[in-house]
């Protein structure tokens, strides 16, 4: 395939679709430390070298304005040589001594490096840039790495590091809007066995689009790795005001990426071949549904899970209402268990069990659902996490 580099600005696009300075700057301290050591665990899996900068974020522009003033076959090497002496030496990127050491260091002439950088304050490059990051804006990027795949169906927009699988299927003829993937859904049938003794706490609650994915393959993971996870029912909103979290993130988003975050709802749903049709009610008060997993849990974990996916089914692919007691008793007894457990939701110790469920999901920093906790330590949050995980259990 041809890959074409698509240079942009990324805090220009955050100006551009409303995002002020970007997440980065708005994060809570839980979902920053995970940001953190979700940028390691990634490079540990991809095997590269990693830096997180002091200084980080630096700007950018002077290296993408020296880059754009390069001729056009010395963009592959000179971008990954950027990208070294950023997060792989942690290098003062806004120096033009270190832009100029990187892109020596990958070939470039002294000559084209000095000219490059004496062109890099022209207004036609400083012009190129804006319209290289307004082209971004269009297409409705959002944040990087945006993979955007030419088709003659239109542009096809992937986001993040974590979606070089879908980006291969897309490439294999895969259109994520329509169906399943070549070859059929992919759901998750294999792992390597867990080290003996591994734990898994899985933290959810089926108010989350993407808890119910998640739970969906917990039994497989469990299956593949021998771990049998122990469910957590937490009750989400009451875990956002503690954390000063906003009670329904999605739609505190820039519009691009709330219609992309919508779009991945369907995705995964055809990647894993499980039913998902948003629900007419959205958001949804799950208290009662939570306590009824409490219950189920306390049966083992085949149990709760399988009332938990049940549940995130009638929400999430049957646009059920789960405030709807009469719903809630007919999940319960789909799933093989009593119907009379729906009126044991108002009972004060089930209630004060689930409270105390999500008072220690905060003191171990989950800031979502679903979040996996490793042996006790480790915190991945994500259904799309869930390949770091099995790492995690194997070693």
């Amino acid at each position: 395939m041809d890959v074409d580099w698509k240079p942009m600005l990324l805090g220009g696009v955050f100006r551009g679709i409303g995002a002020g300075d970007g997440p980065m700057a708005t994060l809570s301290p839980q979902k920053a430390a995970h940001n953190h050591a979700d940028m390691h665990r990634w490079a540990a899996h991809f095997g590269v070298p990693f830096q997180l900068p002091a200084a980080h974020p630096m700007r950018t522009v002077r290296a993408l304005r020296t880059l754009l003033a390069l001729p056009h076959s010395r963009w592959p090497e000179a971008i990954h040589a950027l990208y070294a002496a950023y997060w792989q030496r942690a290098e003062d990127i806004t120096s033009d001594a270190v832009i100029a050491r990187a892109l020596e260091g990958a070939g470039v002439t002294a000559a084209d490096i000095a000219s490059a950088q004496a062109r890099a304050d022209d207004p036609a490059i400083k012009d190129e840039l804006r319209a290289r990051t307004d082209e971004a804006i269009a297409l409705g990027v959002f944040g990087a790495p945006a993979w955007v795949l030419r088709r003659p169906q239109g542009p096809l927009l992937l986001w993040g590091q974590d979606r070089i699988a879908w980006v291969t299927a897309a490439l294999e003829g895969w259109d994520p809007d329509a169906g399943p993937p070549p070859g059929g859904p992919r759901p998750f049938l294999e792992a390597p066995a867990a080290k003996p003794g591994a734990t898994l706490d899985v933290y959810v609650d089926v108010a989350s689009p993407f808890a119910y994915l998640g739970l969906t393959q917990l039994p497989a993971l469990a299956c593949a790795t021998g771990v049998t996870p122990r469910l957590h029912p937490i009750l989400l909103g009451a875990l956002f005001k503690q954390i000063g979290q906003v009670d329904v993130p999605m739609l505190a988003m820039p519009a691009s990426k709330q219609r992309y975050v919508r779009a991945e709802m369907d995705r995964w749903a055809r990647w894993w071949g499980e039913p998902f049709s948003f629900p007419g009610k959205f958001p949804q008060r799950t208290v009662d549904a939570q306590r009824l997993c409490l219950l189920a849990c306390d049966r083992g974990f085949d149990a709760g899970v399988k009332l938990a996916i049940q549940l995130g089914r009638a929400m999430w692919a049957e646009g059920k209402d789960l405030e709807d007691r009469a719903v809630l008793r007919e999940v319960l007894e789909s799933a093989g268990l009593p119907g009379g457990w729906v009126d044991r939701t108002k009972d004060p110790e089930l209630k004060e069990r689930l409270v105390e469920s999500t008072a220690r999901a905060v003191e171990r920093g989950v800031f979502g659902v679903p979040t996996f906790v490793v042996n006790g330590d480790p915190l991945y949050w994500g259904q799309d996490r869930l390949e770091l995980v099995v790492e995690a259990l194997a070693r």
